[in-house]
Formats: structure tokens, sequence, C-alpha cells
């Protein structure tokens, strides 16, 4: 398993990290792990998971 940082997830999903939380609070998104007090990230295969998601639907 492998976590991304934000800087990792942007270059995956080009949307503004303010869109991804959004999503993310809609349940649209897979949600960000708490590392610990002042970092996050999200797991590597959940995120391709859901890009594998929205090339599948179009």
């Amino acid at each position: 398993m492998r976590i991304l940082s934000k800087t990792q997830l942007k270059e995956l999903v080009l949307y503004s990290p303010q869109h991804i939380a959004r999503l993310e609070k809609a349940g649209a998104f897979p949600k960000r792990v708490q590392l610990g007090s002042n970092r996050v990230g999200w797991v590597e295969d959940e995120v391709l998971d859901w890009l594998q998601t929205r090339l599948d639907d179009r």
C-alpha cells in the first residue's frame, strides 16, 4: 500500500485542493488519511480505483 501526498495527488487528479475537499465531503472522492497533526495522505489504490471508475463511465 502506498500513501499519496497532496502534491502526488494533484499530479494524478487535475482538480484543485478545494474541489477535492468538496468531493470528499460529499462522499464522491476517497477520504484522506490523517497521518499526523499537520499531515494527510490518500491511499493510492483508492484514488486509482476512483479514476478507473471515471474512465469506465465515459
